[in-house]
């Protein structure tokens, strides 16, 4: 394996994930090697190729999730580096890692990629019921991007109290831990009943972006496995 870190992977605790508060969710540092990181990190998909997403209306009067979105497939125009890594995503060897973390076996992966603007913000949310959780990477550097203008996710403990359907604020929330999302560092979260996230409005510069990548781990449906099963 070239980009995923092994030994990084290894020393990784599934049960301590799995009972963390308010619910599992664990920031990890340099899961992927080093000299790949960067070359991943100077090769990010153009502008271009990405559908503006902002004014959505979200359901329970949450704030809209305003960013540029791309969507994964096959045969999206990418670097050769961001192709294999692509390919050791989708591998066996991913997705039993995912598994193991998650304690759940039948997984379906999805990814893509987020840009967000200044201005823009994640509302407090929790993720729909297809999800079981998220793996995000971040891609932006402490050289470009400067603390004050925000861009960690933020884990947010309702002490039990919100409804998923329900449209809290930041403030609401009895406490928020950060995750580190500039460098080489990623996000693992698994959703539950009160698995709320959000992150707080960028002040970044016109013209920069809050670059994010997500592996989006949903629950196989018995349709895509038969497909899966008659595809092979």
């Amino acid at each position: 394996m070239k980009y995923l870190n092994q030994s990084v992977i290894k020393e990784l605790d599934a049960q301590a994930y799995q009972t963390t508060a308010p619910y599992p969710w664990l920031g990890i540092s340099e899961f992927i090697q080093a000299e790949r990181y960067q070359a991943l990190l100077d090769s990010m998909p153009e502008t271009t190729l990405f559908d503006e997403n902002f004014g959505h209306k979200r359901k329970f009067g949450q704030a809209s999730h305003d960013r540029l979105a791309l969507e994964y497939h096959s045969g999206l125009a990418l670097s050769p580096a961001w192709k294999e890594f692509m390919q050791e995503l989708t591998s066996d060897h991913y997705k039993q890692f995912i598994k193991r973390m998650t304690g759940m076996n039948r997984i379906d992966l999805r990814f893509h990629w987020h840009y967000t603007p200044r201005g823009c913000s994640v509302s407090p949310h929790c993720d729909a019921m297809r999800k079981i959780g998220s793996h995000i990477f971040y891609f932006n550097t402490t050289e470009e991007w400067q603390a004050e203008w925000g861009g960690d996710t933020l884990i947010l403990d309702d002490g039990g109290e919100f409804k998923r359907q329900s449209s809290p604020k930041f403030s609401d929330f009895k406490s928020a831990q950060r995750a580190n999302a500039t460098g080489n560092n990623s996000l693992l979260f698994s959703r539950n009943g009160n698995s709320w996230h959000g992150v707080e409005e960028i002040t970044c510069p016109e013209g920069q972006y809050r670059k994010v990548f997500i592996v989006v781990v949903n629950k196989l449906s018995f349709r895509r496995s038969l497909r899966n099963i008659f595809s092979r």
